[in-house]
């Protein structure tokens, strides 16, 4: 992924993501199917109440809940190795009892099989010791397999999924953080230019340094006639501001007391006086109409 294109590598886990096969082509262990017989024996023998859950329905096992389960089979597997020999004793007890003639077992014959069941226990002892370091070995591997895919994801050929997310962050952060990168650049290259442009006019022959020395002298000049001819016109700017303050002052004070007095006159309408304005304006109505009248409008 190294050679490969930022954005494609991204539409990529992407897809891998929408397909939901990432998190199986990540998955280290994957048990998919539940071990059903376990459940059909515990239903038909007197073992402890049920687990609500399966390793088959787990999507994201933890270590803890891993080993909870193993721990749980354990004891139904226990509790099933009793039962299947406590039911295959009783099914010989009755055969070599019913048997014709019945079977009889004499004293050497015990011991005979107690000293061969000895010999095959210590036997059984040692093959469980062996399995036992195995087991612990590979946990301890696992562990520092784990330890080692956390630490430098990068070097390991199994990343973790945790890794591969923070990469799949960085590589959708990564186009934007590319155009700030060349935007920068492109800023860079452009003061370098100008940095050579001045280098450039520094390092001119007399003639030009005396020519470009006038250039620069008419342009202060010119920046120096604004800069008296706006020193000038600051005090007229000064008094045309403060006559400006001082008619908003006034129109400020003519518009709260028009205020006032719409407020006030709202007021006198709704609890039914008269100001006398309606009356006024039904006077001036009817002075119009009799003028219109008069000069035939």
């Amino acid at each position: 992924m190294a050679d490969t294109n930022p954005a494609e590598a991204l539409k990529q886990l992407q897809s891998l993501v929408e397909n939901g096969d990432f998190k199986t082509q990540l998955a280290i262990l994957r048990i998919s199917e539940p071990i059903s017989a376990i459940g059909e024996i515990t239903d038909r023998t007197n073992s402890p109440s049920k687990r609500g859950s399966d390793v088959s329905t787990l999507d994201n096992p933890s270590p803890a809940s891993l080993e909870a389960d193993l721990t749980h089979y354990k004891e139904l597997f226990s509790k099933l190795r009793f039962s299947y020999v406590e039911q295959v004793t009783k099914e010989k007890f009755l055969r070599a009892i019913v048997g014709d003639p019945p079977l009889v077992v004499s004293h050497n014959e015990n011991v005979e099989l107690e000293t061969q069941l000895a010999e095959i226990k210590a036997e059984l002892r040692g093959r469980k010791e062996d399995v036992r370091l195995m087991v612990e070995e590979m946990e301890k591997m696992g562990r520092s397999l784990a330890e080692r895919g956390c630490s430098n994801d990068m070097l390991s050929p199994f990343p973790s999924y945790n890794n591969v997310s923070l990469q799949m962050t960085q590589l959708e952060t990564l186009p934007e953080s590319i155009e700030n990168l060349e935007s920068t650049v492109a800023g860079l290259r452009a003061k370098q230019v100008a940095n050579m442009d001045v280098s450039a006019s520094q390092n001119l022959p007399l003639p030009a340094t005396l020519s470009l020395l006038s250039e620069r002298e008419a342009e202060l000049a010119a920046l120096n006639r604004q800069l008296a001819a706006a020193e000038n016109t600051l005090p007229r700017k000064k008094r045309d501001a403060e006559a400006m303050e001082r008619e908003i002052g006034v129109l400020e004070r003519r518009k709260a007391e028009a205020v006032i007095q719409a407020r006030e006159a709202q007021r006198k309408k709704q609890e039914g006086e008269s100001d006398g304005l309606e009356e006024m304006g039904r006077w001036y109505r009817g002075a119009e109409e009799t003028l219109k009248k008069l000069v035939g409008v």
